[in-house]
């Protein structure tokens, strides 16, 4: 079996890093832009990383325009804001789209590369500025992943992918994630299970070192996402799920994700659903439909989670989605579409957007076509 497998060079993963962020990036950068939202920094979460950067020296600019699901025109804004401050290097702090958009800062900030250049894979030239980003969700797992995922002028979701996106540090606190609203875990760390369950099923690039970092994701996400939504400051359950998060990053990474997430690009991108809802909402059907092809890996992820079923391949798979539903349900995330605005008049839109998301579609274990995704999105509405 031939097989690569890439990762970010340094993972620090320890309770309060964030406050020693300075002394951990000094050396890779003196003039760094700081990329993230104004819920990051209303909430306070960013307080204890700025007072490490200006007890550095660090000559630091903080830009919290970020938007869910970054819209292009935000990415190029936070472009353009970073070479006016004359930054040698990038700190992405948040969820996906503060570290997605962190890593086009990277990349394009001493290039003369426009954003539309560099969509797809393997289209970016030249190497990056430093990096460094903190997640502050336990669900992207961005902070070790090659790809920033962005919405285009003509509100199609488009992926960036490329060595240069790795960043050279990922600095995970899990008491950034203390606290985070109920909503937002669910819908994250589903993300996050997705991830893990699309990178033991791809049928292109499954490989064993995926397939183990995938399955401990999926360990630590299912036994603690209930725990998280429930007891939102438990330190351990927390840590967990950020560890479940980054592992499931790492899995997905170099054994890309399917046809929940191709389907779910849509719902963002039209509706502007967060991304972590949209692949909660799609992943039933999509399981669902895949079962025939994936039964036997899907069994497999049955004894992770403890869906221990006799039976055959078929049995122990439906065993599988059964309590993993069983999961999301107790997590409270929304499970209807039209609860979201979309009707049934949307639809066919959304399935001939979905099929243009031809990277991840043909990941998946069981072919797509456009009638399918059309009668999927119907089975959630």
């Amino acid at each position: 079996m031939n097989f690569t497998f890439r990762t970010v060079p340094s993972v620090i993963f320890e309770a309060g890093a964030s406050a020693r962020l300075g002394v951990i990036v000094r050396q890779r950068m003196t003039r760094p832009v700081i990329v993230t939202d104004k819920g990051i920094v209303n909430a306070g979460l960013i307080n204890a990383a700025l007072k490490s950067l200006k007890a550095e020296g660090l000559d630091f600019f903080l830009f919290d325009g970020i938007e869910a699901d970054p819209p292009a025109r935000v990415v190029r804004q936070s472009v353009d804001v970073a070479r006016l401050h004359k930054a040698d290097g990038v700190i992405g702090f948040g969820g996906g789209s503060s570290m997605d958009t962190a890593k086009i800062i990277a990349v394009l900030l001493h290039s003369t590369q426009k954003l539309e250049e560099i969509y797809g894979t393997g289209n970016i030239k030249g190497g990056r500025a430093p990096l460094a980003l903190l997640p502050t969700t336990s669900g992207t797992g961005s902070e070790v992943t090659d790809i920033a995922v962005v919405t285009t002028d003509d509100e199609q979701k488009m992926g960036i992918l490329g060595d240069q996106m790795f960043a050279d540090v990922a600095i995970l606190d899990p008491a950034l994630t203390l606290g985070l609203p109920r909503q937002v875990t669910a819908a994250t760390g589903i993300d996050a299970m997705v991830h893990a369950i699309e990178a033991y099923t791809n049928r292109h690039r499954k490989n064993p070192v995926s397939d183990a970092l995938a399955r401990e994701a999926l360990r630590l996400l299912s036994s603690n996402i209930v725990g998280a939504c429930e007891t939102p400051n438990d330190a351990t359950v927390r840590a967990n799920m950020l560890l479940g998060s980054m592992l499931a990053g790492q899995a997905f990474t170099n054994s890309p994700v399917g046809a929940v997430h191709g389907m779910a690009y849509p719902l963002g991108a039209l509706f502007h659903i967060p991304h972590g809802l949209s692949n909660s909402l799609m992943l039933e059907p999509v399981l669902r439909f895949s079962a025939p092809a994936a039964a036997p890996l899907y069994a497999e992820l049955g004894d992770v989670i403890g869906a221990n079923d006799t039976g055959d391949y078929a049995m122990r798979a439906d065993a599988f989605i059964g309590k993993l539903m069983e999961i999301v349900a107790a997590t409270g995330v929304e499970r209807r579409l039209s609860n979201l605005g979309i009707s049934h008049n949307d639809l066919p839109r959304m399935a001939e957007d979905a099929m243009k998301a031809e990277r991840v579609m043909r990941n998946n274990p069981r072919e797509v076509t456009y009638d399918d995704a059309l009668r999927m999105y119907g089975e959630v509405l």
